[in-house]
């Protein structure tokens, strides 16, 4: 047996010996890592620099407020276009372009009118018609009915067909509705030509599909905004209710911790229970009414949500959802009972430790104010890149000029050198970007703000875990708690952290950083090979997708350890991760039944919490209760704000319970440690709790037991 311990640790890292001067985390350490402490400065000093030319090039205006080609905006006062509000795209199929995204501005020329067409015409009829009165008002400012009807087409003065229109975020949309299963525009099926003849316009319908889904995606988003501003009050009243149930209930687990996660745990059952029961209810309704038994895929997308709580299959698929959730949850109960016993009294100890760092609850706030300082930045930053595009004027000309293609100024092109010796030439609006090498970067710059929001929000999160563990470690290792345990442990752990640790939590960081931005590349390359349709392709992205996902998750569990080791030790990211992994490997029974069973049981809690205030939300904005004599507003979709409560709900409990997470960690590679140093003599004392003691060292014998009969 002898033998086979020291092959095992042999195999493992060497374990820790008994140090009569170690009392918990190391105060007299040095700086580790300083090279990459260097290179985040740097890089923060290059990621200001970049906000600073995006800035001074940027307009954030121009995704609020339309603009024209010439990148004049509409409806402004003070400028020409003061009495022209509305913005009209001469080809609205093409703003259903994925480059939208990118660069916020449809590649078509556009004006700025006064109200958006309500009529069918065409360039072809109208332009030797008593219509063209009404059609020049949609052509290019200045324009003169002089050239011929291909000319004006092909210099794009005109756009080749009207369609009536309704303006939406003062951009003139198309108004293409179903009517009996017939896609119209208007409400017509046809058009008056200038000869009053009537014909089909299909061809039209057919032109306009893509802005179809541009029009209903902008609804959408305008009704989803609207519900916003009705009921955001609700909404952050819903909120404080998740954050007082989360603290009530951490609370009462500092007091009652066994009693509390059995309560949990029977809550949990009964609220699914309940959703069970709720769904079937819905179900037996909906039995027998006009419709109810289309299936989801006969009935498609649909922009009104709340079509498909009227589906029978609906209900049925939430009920199956919650019936597996129910029954896997039960089970896991069943086979993990003793276990859960283990468990629970190392959350009691975390209980208590975090009944001596109060001031750690309040924690996850600072970190929740530098993570919105970090996306306030990078969404700044990347709108004001977006919106340094300009618009880029070039000279078409369908002869032999030689200077088609090169730049021009619509404004003093007529009187320019190039107008004079070409004079068939013209210069027209050709693309939003730029030919500078600072508009040929912004793609990259992009990339580097992207990737430096990566690196920063994960060295906020990894500085919040370094401090808690600091601060838990410091409680652990107090001989005679409270009584050893030194003034203000969190403020000395957040000190130690960035005075000491900057660059192991950079390091850290970074690495994290690289693998999110390469599952970003991924995402948006198989974007762009889903229209190729090959098949090893897609193969290939989804093994490589499904790799970087392990292995991102794999280097946050990494990292976690590692940042406790770094918070007792104060050694290098390398030697803490290096030494976390192999303690854990040495110890991985104890890891499978303390460390994930505490995980389970906190996210049961957390199901606690967020299903309670989603039902609260559910019956109040449905108007199945009233709070005093207020009423929920009314809504274009109640789902909205319901599922803006679930979520946040869910983010304020994650928060509480995050800080109980990395109590219940540290506090078991504390006891890990403390096995390794110590024997429980007189003279090798255990620094853990007598109650700890028992329950841990007991189910630990009966792990090695159980392994030994199975071997």
């Amino acid at each position: 047996m002898g033998g086979e311990r020291q092959h095992y640790y042999g195999k493992h890292g060497t374990p820790q010996k008994y140090d009569p001067t170690f009392k918990g985390p190391i105060y007299h350490r040095g700086c580790t890592d300083i090279i990459c402490c260097v290179f985040l400065l740097l890089a923060i000093v290059g990621y200001v620099a970049v906000g600073i030319i995006a800035w001074t090039h940027g307009d954030p205006r121009k995704v609020i407020y339309p603009t024209d080609s010439r990148g004049e905006f509409c409806g402004q006062k003070g400028t020409k276009n003061a009495n022209k509000p509305y913005l009209f795209y001469f080809n609205i199929g093409k703003c259903a372009s994925p480059l939208v995204l990118l660069e916020f501005q449809c590649p078509t020329p556009q004006i700025c009118v006064e109200k958006c067409p309500d009529r069918y015409l065409t360039y072809l009829n109208a332009h030797k018609s008593q219509d063209f009165q009404y059609y020049k008002q949609f052509c290019v400012p200045g324009f003169q009915n002089t050239k011929g009807v291909t000319e004006v087409l092909r210099d794009g003065d005109c756009p080749a067909v009207l369609i009536p229109s309704k303006p939406l975020a003062q951009r003139c949309f198309p108004a293409i509705h179903a009517h009996k299963g017939v896609l119209m525009v208007g409400n017509e099926t046809t058009y008056e030509d200038g000869h009053g003849s009537r014909k089909n316009i299909t061809e039209l319908v057919e032109g306009a599909k893509k802005a179809n889904g541009v029009l209903e995606a902008r609804q959408l988003a305008m009704r989803i905004f609207e519900d916003y501003t009705v009921s955001w009050y609700w909404i952050v009243i819903g909120l404080v209710i998740a954050m007082l149930m989360s603290l009530l209930f951490i609370v009462l687990l500092r007091f009652l911790a066994g009693i509390m996660v059995w309560v949990m745990i029977i809550m949990v059952i009964l609220v699914l229970g309940y959703g069970i029961f709720h769904c079937y209810m819905e179900y037996v309704r909906l039995r027998g009414e006009a419709g109810s038994d289309i299936s989801l895929v006969d009935l498609g997308f649909q922009t009104d949500l709340r079509v498909y709580l009227h589906l029978r299959q609906t209900w049925m698929a939430f009920m199956i959802i919650l019936s597996i959730l129910e029954a896997v949850i039960i089970l896991l109960l069943i086979f993990l009972r003793k276990r859960i016993l283990i468990a629970i009294a190392l959350i009691k100890e975390a209980s208590r430790a975090v009944g001596y760092v109060m001031c750690s609850l309040l924690y996850p706030l600072v970190t929740f104010l530098l993570l919105c300082l970090c996306i306030a930045y990078w969404a700044s930053t990347a709108v004001f890149l977006s919106t340094s595009n300009e618009a880029v004027y070039k000279i078409f000309d369908d002869g032999t000029c030689q200077f088609a293609g090169k730049t021009c100024n619509p404004e003093t092109f007529a009187s320019s050198n190039e107008s004079r010796l070409c004079p068939g030439a013209h210069c027209q609006f050709a693309f939003y970007g730029g030919e500078s090498g600072y508009h040929r970067a912004l793609l990259g710059l992009q990339i580097f703000n992207a990737f430096m929001f990566f690196w920063l929000a994960n060295f906020v999160l990894a500085l919040g875990q370094v401090t808690l563990a600091g601060a838990f470690a410091s409680y652990y290792w107090a001989l005679h708690k409270p009584d050893d345990l030194p003034a203000f442990p969190l403020f000395s752990a957040f000190g130690r952290a960035l005075r000491y640790h900057t660059g192991s939590l950079a390091f850290g960081a970074l690495i994290l950083a690289i693998v999110q931005i390469i599952r970003v590349m991924l995402e948006y390359l198989d974007q762009r090979l889903k229209a190729a349709e090959n098949k090893f392709a897609k193969f290939l992205m989804t093994c490589l997708k499904c790799c970087f996902w392990c292995l991102e998750k794999f280097i946050r569990f990494l990292n976690r350890n590692a940042y406790i080791m770094i918070a007792i030790y104060g050694t290098n990211f390398c030697t803490s991760a290096r030494n976390a992994f192999f303690l854990l490997m040495r110890n991985i029974i104890r890891v499978a039944v303390l460390d994930k069973v505490t995980d389970f049981l906190f996210l049961l809690g957390k199901l606690l919490i967020v299903g309670s205030v989603g039902i609260l939300a559910f019956f109040f904005f449905t108007h199945r209760i009233r709070i005093v004599q207020d009423t929920a507003p009314p809504l274009n979709y109640y789902w909205v704000p319901i599922l803006t409560v679930i979520i946040g709900s869910y983010l304020i409990a994650h928060g509480f319970f995050s800080v109980y997470g990395m109590c219940v960690d540290t506090l078991f590679l504390c006891f890990c440690e403390d096995l390794e140093r110590n024997d429980g003599s007189q003279e090798r004392p255990y620094f853990m709790s007598p109650e700890l003691r028992d329950i841990l060292l007991k189910g630990s014998a009966e792990e090695g037991k159980r392994a030994e009969v199975e071997e």
